[in-house]
């Protein structure tokens, strides 16, 4: 099985295309002063395509980080997957990009992944090993500490981690962890395909999970409105 793995989610694009289990190529792609990272993934999609003297209709899945994450980057990945499944009838596998963060706690400690949400609300979720415990979440900030044991795996972004530790609690920041995220979309993809394969995954079905809608700024003329 060809597989396709994209995430914009963060910051920075991810790509992967692997075969059965050799993965064929994977990318890294960076922002620019003039661009955001996810305006070079059609272009990266092609050359890593072209790379290995394949064309979209090979491919026979797409997986895709929904979120939550960058709103901008959740529409632009979804976007893009969407229309080439759609276009090219290729089954389209969605992954949470909390699910994805799991991925990097390789012992067998319960891995929690936190995500800040702003407004003193974190995005919140449960591991153990490739089990879901607890599905993302938005809960308070001052929630998390109640949620949390000594001995947990926790990953997060920077803001979470100095919020933690300020409470005597460690926890990764997964910037500084390595790895390609659209690698662990293809090991979650495999592992789930284990355990659910009769599902059609169809694109209609790929959704942002964006969990709280995103701010919208009213222009100033409608503010009196």
């Amino acid at each position: 099985m060809l597989i396709l793995a994209l995430d914009t989610c963060f910051n920075k694009s991810y790509l992967a295309l692997c075969n059965d289990d050799k993965i064929i190529e994977s990318k890294i792609i960076e922002s620019t002063d003039s661009n955001y990272h996810s305006a070079f993934l059609i272009s990266s999609i092609r050359d890593i395509l072209k790379n290995n003297n394949l064309l979209v209709k090979n491919i026979d899945m797409i997986g895709v980080n929904i979120g939550p994450g960058s709103f901008t980057g959740i529409r632009a990945g979804i976007t893009i997957a969407r229309v080439l499944s759609q276009q090219f009838n290729i089954k389209i596998f969605p992954v949470t990009s909390l699910n994805i963060l799991s991925c990097h706690n390789k012992t067998d400690k319960r891995t929690i992944t936190v995500l800040d949400a702003r407004k003193n609300k974190v995005y919140f979720a449960e591991f153990q090993g490739t089990k879901t415990i607890t599905e993302p979440m938005l809960i308070m900030k001052d929630e998390l500490i109640g949620k949390l044991n000594s001995n947990d795996y926790i990953i997060s972004d920077l803001s979470v981690k100095n919020y933690l530790k300020e409470n005597s609690i460690n926890a990764y920041n997964y910037e500084d962890l390595e790895g390609n995220p659209a690698l662990f979309i293809i090991n979650i993809i495999k592992e789930k395909l284990n355990n659910s394969p009769e599902n059609d995954y169809h694109w209609a079905k790929v959704k942002p999970l964006y969990i709280q809608p995103p701010s919208i700024t009213r222009p100033k003329e409608l503010n009196n409105v």
